[in-house]
């Protein structure tokens, strides 16, 4: 199960999310973490390209709360030993996990925010709380559909179907 995917069988997501795909204000998905990254494990084995120990700390990084971060962010809270990361080494990480889908990157706030749903190519919209800055990824294919249909009769050809979308969560709207 996965934490903040917003899909058709939200009756899945209800019992650690509060049914709308945003986590609970007390949600602890350290399994969801494990799971996530043993998920990348085997894309990447699968496809024949390495989740170095980079990588895959910058993906540990995404997945450790529902916030997107920025690429000095990220290269701020890594801890790779005695040294700190450099821009291009984080940049680059953060290159291949977009490359395989683990990652999204957010346009309108330059941040990056991992997939619960890397398995699948998927057009994806992104509901972003502007009070807290948490992100819940909203799979919906109808939205998908729409857009592509739309871009089409303009003779447009969509290779990115994404669209971020500001807003208040629920848990910041049930404390205003």
């Amino acid at each position: 199960m996965h934490c903040y995917v917003i899909s058709s069988d939200m009756a899945r997501q209800k019992a650690e999310t509060d049914g709308h795909g945003f986590p609970q204000p007390d949600h602890d998905h350290r399994h969801c973490i494990d799971q996530a990254l043993g998920a990348a494990e085997a894309l990447c084995a699968a496809r024949g390209v390495r989740l170095t120990d980079q990588r895959r700390a910058v993906l540990r990084l995404l997945l450790e709360d529902h916030a997107p971060r920025g690429a000095y962010e990220i290269m701020d809270r890594l801890d790779w030993g005695e040294r700190r990361p450099a821009p291009a080494q984080v940049y680059r990480a953060l290159e291949f996990l977009q490359e395989q889908g683990l990652v999204h990157r957010l346009a309108s706030i330059n941040a990056f925010v991992s997939c619960w749903t890397p398995d699948r190519p998927h057009g994806a919209q992104f509901l972003i709380c502007r009070d807290c800055g948490t992100v819940a990824e909203m799979a919906d294919e109808t939205v998908e559909r729409a857009i592509v249909h739309a871009a089409g009769d303009a003779g447009f050809k969509v290779t990115a179907p994404t669209v971020e979308i500001a807003g208040i969560c629920p848990n910041c709207a049930a404390g205003s």
